[in-house]
């Protein structure tokens, strides 16, 4: 069992080092575009999945719906993503990418993709297939951790009033 936290620890240390050469390189290509992190993840899903609605960013993002409110104001500012309200139901708000941002991601994908494949070509064949396989066993593990179960009721956050009352009436105090 030594071994398997000595390994999870080297891991730990690859990935974070791995994220920050990524993440750096990420950020300088974003710059340019004036959008954040958060901003193109949302962007790159709304281009995987043409719609979305502001509910489903929030979740998908991990965002109160104003914050997420807020994340999609300032990528329509930037001609990014436009809102428009449901046919079915006028409350319900849809967020889609314009062609200026599908055009963003289009370009950061393919920036990526290009710096992925001189990181492949240190890599024997073996260990690119190798390298893909454990990536997407990786990936599937993650996206069922991020999906709720169906049945139960999304968890709502305390707001900081929330959790400052049920502290004071834990302690006994009002």
């Amino acid at each position: 069992m030594d071994q398997f936290r000595a390994d999870a620890e080297q891991l730990s240390h690859i990935i974070m080092e791995m994220q920050r050469c990524f993440v750096l390189h990420l950020c300088k290509e974003l710059a340019p575009g004036g959008v954040s992190f958060p901003q193109f993840f949302l962007l790159a899903a709304l281009d995987h999945k043409e719609v979305l609605t502001m509910s489903a960013i929030a979740q998908k993002m991990g965002h109160t719906t104003a914050a997420a409110s807020g994340l999609v104001a300032r990528l329509e500012n930037l001609d990014y993503v436009v809102r428009s309200s449901a046919r079915e139901d006028r409350r319900k708000v849809m967020v889609c990418s314009t062609e200026k941002g599908s055009a963003l991601v289009r370009r950061i994908r393919e920036e990526m993709v290009g710096n992925l494949m001189k990181v492949m070509t240190h890599l024997t064949r073996g260990e690119q297939k190798a390298w893909l396989h454990i990536y997407s066993k990786i990936y599937d593990y993650c996206q069922t951790k991020d999906d709720p179960p169906k049945d139960d009721p999304p968890l709502r956050r305390k707001s900081r009033r929330g959790l400052l009352m049920s502290r004071r009436f834990e302690s006994g105090t009002r």
